[in-house]
């Protein structure tokens, strides 16, 4: 080999270095991990402290609130913070959202919170594609309200919304009638997908309006199960976590066998993952 074709060989193996540093550079992974606490709420009744050093000491930096078990706001606040953990997200029934409202928001301003998580709606609200007009209506006028104490609204899914009322599918029409700067979504990964669709189709259909997911995993028979332990492709959903407009990330586990040995199980997962 003359030294003409050396040094090209040379040239052409940094380029390819370059390349493939920059593609490396360019993966991304979750910079704050966060946990829905009601995966540990059996915990969280007996030793709020306890518990929440425990969700600290296995990593986790961020953590949703489902409720406070029989603490003022400043109490957990305080719990929080001691711990170096934050609380940007809360969820609160949605029978909250009419005269109790104030409060609760008052409540997310001690706590730190920057978003109020509607988790659900009441069975006897939601049967027909007028009543889910009636709802999306009742999200813009909390999420006004809410906009207004500088606190974003949002609501979470299961996979009802997912079953279709006349050809149209629940989750349609409120994304549809819901003001999408007023009403962002908190998606559930799992029950998303449980209920037969890609989230990525919704990404790519209402780009920025999920500002939370919930992670969980499914089995093939579709239970739920830790993340990384089932079939859900998380490299091709948080690949599009720009587009969705994804802020938190919060693992949730509804009925774990071992608590915090499944939420430890998640994080590790996360933790590594590069997408």
């Amino acid at each position: 080999m003359d030294r003409r074709t050396f040094l090209g060989t040379l040239s052409a193996a940094a380029l390819l270095h370059r390349r493939l540093s920059w593609a490396a550079s360019e993966e991304q992974t979750i910079d704050k991990i966060g946990l829905q606490l009601y995966s540990v709420r059996g915990e969280m009744q007996k030793n709020i402290e306890a518990t929440l050093a425990k969700v600290a000491q296995i990593g986790y930096k961020e953590v949703e609130l489902a409720g406070l078990f029989n603490h003022s706001p400043q109490e957990v606040r305080t719990i929080l913070d001691r711990n170096g953990l934050t609380a940007p997200s809360a969820h609160v029934e949605y029978k909250l959202l009419g005269a109790e409202w104030p409060k609760a928001l008052d409540d997310a301003h001690t706590l730190g919170q920057k978003f109020i998580v509607c988790p659900s709606i009441d069975e006897k609200l939601r049967g027909s594609e007028d009543d889910w007009k009636r709802v999306a209506q009742h999200f813009n006028e909390a999420g006004q309200a809410s906009k207004k104490a500088g606190i974003q609204f949002a609501y979470h899914n299961h996979d009802f919304e997912f079953k279709p009322l006349n050809g149209k599918l629940p989750y349609d029409i409120l994304l549809a009638e819901a003001d999408s700067d007023l009403v962002k979504m908190e998606m559930d990964l799992f029950w998303t997908t449980k209920g037969g669709q890609d989230p990525t189709a919704y990404f790519a259909r209402y780009p920025g309006r999920f500002a939370l997911v919930h992670v969980k995993d499914m089995k093939s028979s579709g239970e739920m199960t830790e993340v990384g332990s089932g079939s859900i492709d998380w490299k091709k959903i948080f690949t599009h976590s720009n587009q969705a407009g994804i802020q938190h990330y919060f693992v949730e586990h509804d009925e774990p066998k071992s608590p915090l040995d499944s939420i430890r199980t998640s994080y590790e997962y996360l933790k590594n993952l590069q997408f």
